[in-house]
């Protein structure tokens, strides 16, 4: 299985997000493509060009982003390799934290913030509109509405296609869906990391995008489970966490990330990946107790 390079992100089959952005349920995460501590340019550009040029041909059109990942060197990065972009291509980026440095983040989700943050994004992705931005992260010291109003304003004005939120809970989902329509929500979570859900079953039922990250569980009990399940199906760790979220709901548009072609050929081979019944559920009854929030 993960020497399979024929198949392609289409055969995780589709969603539309906001109704009106089809994409292929297997995307792309653009963090990992900057340097440490996600900070400056990659060691090896070439190869983060080369793997987002991959992400095109393994038929991914959903490209995950966001301001603060280098900070800018994620965009500008989408931007050099792909632009200009195939017509069906989606690109969600997100706005709400600083960076003071390697490996260090800031809440700032001001409207000001976030509006300078859009700005820089538009600028360097060189685009008129984002198709989807995401508030990063709820900010303790700003209104929640406050924040979600800002971005309300930055579509009406036609600069955001349409709005989501990362890093959330329930509370936070429908608070903002009294402000502007919500179309995708991003947080933590795997077949070992089910803190979120019921969030997930909230998206469900409302036809909200639910895009995990840290796919795989770190846990020693997930890490056991899943090597297990991967040896049985002669599949990676990693492409079975993806086809356990597959699997899950049709919501979930699982977005791994990394900066090699190699391993972005494996991670797209998931899409292929069909998971018996039996290790779904094995999978399912492993669990672990939350850790921080980061993504």
């Amino acid at each position: 299985m993960s020497q399979t390079q024929a198949i392609t992100a289409a055969a995780a089959g589709t969603f539309p997000i906001g109704g009106d952005l089809i994409v292929n349920r297997l995307g792309y995460g653009a963090m990992r493509i900057t340097g440490q501590g996600i900070w400056g340019p990659p060691a090896d550009k070439a190869a983060s060009l080369a793997t987002l040029r991959r992400t095109i041909e393994l038929g991914v059109n959903l490209i995950d982003t966001a301001d603060s990942y280098g900070p800018g060197t994620s965009e500008e990065l989408i931007a050099e390799a792909l632009y200009p972009y195939p017509k069906d291509l989606v690109i969600a980026t997100k706005g709400g934290w600083e960076r003071p440095g390697p490996g260090q983040w800031t809440h700032n989700a001001s409207p000001k913030h976030l509006t300078q943050a859009l700005e820089g994004s538009l600028k360097r992705l060189r685009v008129d509109r984002i198709d989807v931005h995401q508030l990063h992260a709820p900010d303790n010291a700003v209104s929640f509405e406050a924040s979600v109003e800002a971005l309300a304003k930055l579509r009406e004005q036609g600069k955001i296609r349409h709005v989501g939120l990362s890093n959330v809970t329930r509370e936070h989902i429908e608070r903002a869906r009294k402000i502007v329509p919500i179309v995708s929500v991003q947080n933590r979570y795997s077949f070992a990391d089910r803190e979120s859900d019921f969030i997930v079953d909230y998206c469900e039922e409302h036809g909200i995008a639910f895009l995990p990250w840290a796919p795989l569980g770190q846990a020693k009990e997930a890490h056991d489970a899943i090597q297990k399940v991967a040896k049985e199906l002669h599949a990676t760790p990693l492409q079975v966490a993806l086809a356990w979220l597959l699997k899950r709901s049709k919501v979930i548009l699982p977005i791994p990330g990394t900066s090699s072609v190699a391993h972005l050929e494996e991670n797209i081979a998931a899409a292929g990946l069909e998971l018996p019944q039996a290790a779904y559920d094995k999978l399912e009854a492993v669990s672990h107790p939350p850790v921080s929030l980061r993504g």
